[in-house]
């Protein structure tokens, strides 16, 4: 397989980067496959120098489509998060930044066909079981990735890709508050343990001493911070039913504080180890969601539009807009974002 290399997109989505495979081009036994990418990412190597992941767990990331197993969805989309430093390779979480280039990567390979201006894909998350549905830009039947969509962390404007979700309130813990409540308490700490979209512990940054304006910089370098953070994870793995945490890529971790610039609330994303450029666009979700629970520290440190849908995110390099749909009672039941995806190049790569 080596001598002939394997077919591979090289996307950025999002703000996010990741090679993109078809299924049948990878090996079926999942600890074949994970050996192999691996070798293609370069890990475990703190540079990934000899692979073509890019040293920071934003672009060491792989999404393997298939043609859908559901009568609901157009294609299967599992997201592998491969560890730059650590021979890990893990499918416990979904990537929504990687998402917006599922479409596109779709119809380039030809699983979805292309309709002349905008095309619907129907994409099940494999990771969480749920279905999301991107509009990918298709003028005369072809993807495009020129347009005026801007987001936040990628400079330019690209073709916008809506993702709208639903069902997605539990995806991996079963509950929106897996311990039923919106606050519990870890080593003195206030916290809301959520998952819409992706399991989250979302806390004040006042309540470790930092401002929640840091830059990505100055955390990294707080190995105290980092420290106590990392005790607090590892306890609410279980509280949130997803046992012991010790070598797992979630719960993430967000730090939040009163915004500085227009939004609704500033965030500051552990993933878990890593201080995100960004955040993650099913993190956001979670955290827009938290906004809406009373009492929460979300709650405290927010302040929710008068009127509308949108609730902008604000992260180390800029916003994120998210959208919420709430019921009559307040409940959140669909949520959505705006994204942006490129072909960075269409190929083969060589593993070791």
């Amino acid at each position: 397989m080596s001598d002939a290399g394997i077919p591979c997109l090289w996307m950025r989505g999002g703000t996010s980067k990741g090679a993109y495979f078809l299924a049948p081009d990878l090996p079926s036994d999942p600890g074949e496959r994970d050996a192999l990418l691996l070798s293609i990412m370069g890990s475990p190597d703190p540079l990934q120098i000899d692979g073509i992941g890019g040293a920071d767990p934003l672009t060491s990331k792989v999404a393997i489509l298939a043609p859908s197993t559901r009568p609901d969805a157009d294609i299967d989309y599992l997201f592998l998060q491969v560890f730059v430093d650590q021979p890990l390779v893990s499918d416990q979480q979904p990537c929504g930044n990687i998402l917006a280039g599922v479409g596109p990567a779709a119809i380039e390979r030809g699983l979805v066909r292309a309709a002349d201006g905008i095309t619907p894909v129907r994409i099940h998350m494999i990771n969480t079981g749920e279905v999301a549905v991107a509009r990918v830009s298709t003028p005369g039947g072809r993807v495009t990735y020129k347009g005026g969509g801007a987001i936040a962390g990628v400079p330019g404007t690209h073709a916008a890709v809506p993702l709208m979700f639903q069902n997605i309130e539990g995806s991996m813990c079963g509950a929106l508050l897996p311990t039923g409540r919106p606050v519990d308490i870890i080593d003195g700490v206030p916290c809301t343990l959520i998952d819409n979209g992706m399991p989250c512990v979302v806390m004040a940054a006042r309540s470790f001493g930092v401002t929640g304006s840091e830059t990505r910089d100055e955390l990294e370098a707080d190995t105290a911070l980092k420290a106590r953070l990392e005790a607090i994870r590892l306890q609410a793995g279980p509280l949130m039913r997803l046992g012991d945490v010790r070598t797992s890529s979630v719960p993430k971790l967000v730090l939040v504080s009163p915004p500085t610039v227009p939004a609704v609330i500033a965030t500051r994303s552990f993933i878990p180890h890593r201080v995100h450029a960004s955040i993650g666009v099913f993190a956001a979700v979670s955290v827009a969601t938290a906004c809406t629970l009373e009492g929460s520290p979300a709650a405290q440190n927010c302040t929710l539009p008068a009127a509308g849908n949108q609730h902008a995110i604000e992260h180390p390099t800029g916003v994120m807009d998210i959208l919420i749909d709430r019921d009559e009672a307040g409940k959140v039941v669909g949520a959505g974002t705006l994204r942006t995806a490129r072909k960075l190049f269409d190929g083969l790569v060589f593993p070791r």
